[in-house]
Formats: structure tokens, C-alpha cells, sequence
């Protein structure tokens, strides 16, 4: 059953995200020598990431031990202010010392067989992945879109039911571009799995992933199940105030 922390606003959400990101890349390190992470975008992530790179917390964790993916991307060039991949790297990458080899950039732009190639291959390599297994990472950070989106997978389309590949570019109706996603299958193989929600534009997508009626294709958030791991939402009230649980 999935966890759910009610905190004051992003603020303190993006401590407590930090609080347990520090916490689970120490057993990570402890446990196997390396913490993996998938990162995303957004607003909550970004104060996390912002938050990370300065005193006391970017001094809580072993950087060198640490390897970073990321879980979605638009279909930009890693310069485009609209790329994850920038905004990740401007709030955190470049304060901290993550070597640059332990940094597996999901590419945005180039066909989309070729995007898909890299990063599949970035992920077996990385994951010595044998035929029919998935990566498996310490902690996936998520968001949610207002309109039910997480990662890059968006309501009624065929990422939510995409069970078989790691990684998906396709059309995204409702915004007329593209978008490049890791699939349900890579977010639920996951250790630890961390929603970051804040807003009172989040409350109704929120109440909807949360209490609505079971249907993940309308509600993607839904479908996030880990196979053997943890999910917790810390949420602030804004976006819980139309919980009733």
C-alpha cells in the first residue's frame, strides 16, 4: 500500500524528499556500492534538485557512488530551456561531483529509433540486463501533470499500456509534439518510488489517481505499482485538499 505524506507546501516537500533521498542512497551504497536514480521534471523536482546542491544535504551523499538516468524527456536539444536534461543539470549535476560517466542523458532529439537504441542500450549495459529483465533502480522520482500525466505518460495514449519496451517515443495528441518515456514496466521494477505533488492545480488530478475509479489508461498514476518495492507521495495541502482519506 502506498504511503502518503501530507506536508505544508513544496518547500517542505522538496526537505522530506531530500531527507529520504539521502536515507536510500546510503543503504544503496552500503548495500550494493552504487545508488541508481531516474529523474524527472518539473516544479517539485527542481526545488528538490536546487535543494540538493547546497549545504548541509549535498554534503550527505556520495556523489562518486552515484549514477543518474532520467525518465522522460521532450523532444528538445539538451540546451532548450524546455529540456529536463538542462534543467537538472543547471539546479544539480554541475554543483555536485557526479562523475560524468555515471550521468546516462536520455537524448530528446534524433529519429526515434535511434533515441530509443541509445537509451535501451544505456540501460542494459549499465544494468548487465540479461532477455526479459528490467532495470531496477533505488529511487524514481515522479511528478504529476494536472492533466494525470507522469514521466511522459499521458492519458489515453498507448504508453500506459506499453508493457514491453523500456523506453517509447510517440505523439502525444493533446500537446501536438513528441515525447520520450521510460515505460510502467522500468518505473514499477524500482526500489523506491517518490511522487513529488504540490498545488491547487494538482487537487483534482490527485483525488482522481488517488481515490477515483480504477482506469490507469485516463489515470496513469494509477498504474504505478511497484513489483517489490515502496511508493510514497508526499503531497502539500493544496494539492490534498480534495482527499478525503
Amino acid at each position: 500500500m502506498a504511503e502518503i505524506v501530507k506536508l505544508a507546501g513544496a518547500e517542505k516537500i522538496a526537505e522530506e524528499a531530500a531527507r529520504r533521498w539521502v536515507q536510500i542512497a546510503r543503504e544503496a551504497v552500503a548495500d550494493r556500492g552504487v545508488f541508481r536514480i531516474m529523474l524527472s521534471g518539473g516544479y517539485s523536482p527542481r526545488l528538490l534538485y536546487q535543494l540538493m546542491a547546497t549545504d548541509p544535504w549535498q554534503g550527505r551523499v556520495s556523489w562518486e557512488q552515484t549514477c543518474v538516468f532520467w525518465a522522460d524527456e521532450r523532444r528538445v536539444a539538451p540546451s532548450d530551456p524546455e529540456s529536463n536534461y538542462r534543467m537538472a543539470h543547471e539546479m544539480l549535476l554541475e554543483h555536485v561531483p557526479v562523475p560524468d560517466n555515471h550521468i546516462f542523458q536520455l537524448q530528446g532529439t534524433g529519429l526515434a529509433s535511434s533515441v530509443i537504441r541509445d537509451y535501451e542500450n544505456k540501460l542494459r549495459r549499465h544494468f548487465q540486463l540479461g532477455r526479459g529483465e528490467w532495470p531496477r533502480f533505488d529511487l524514481v522520482l515522479l511528478g504529476l501533470g494536472v492533466d494525470g500525466h507522469i514521466a511522459s505518460i499521458f492519458p489515453g495514449t498507448r504508453a500506459v499500456s506499453d508493457l514491453s519496451n523500456m523506453v517509447v517515443v510517440y505523439e502525444v495528441p493533446s500537446l501536438q509534439t513528441e515525447r520520450v518515456t521510460v515505460t510502467l514496466p522500468v518505473i514499477n521494477n524500482a526500489r523506491h518510488i517518490l511522487f513529488l505533488v504540490s498545488g491547487d492545480e494538482k487537487a483534482d488530478p490527485l483525488r482522481e489517481a488517488l481515490e477515483g475509479p480504477f482506469q490507469p489508461s485516463t489515470h496513469p498514476a494509477q498504474a504505478v505499482k511497484p513489483i517489490d518495492g515502496a511508493l510514497t507521495w508526499l503531497v502539500d495541502k493544496a494539492a490534498a485538499r480534495r482527499l478525503t482519506g
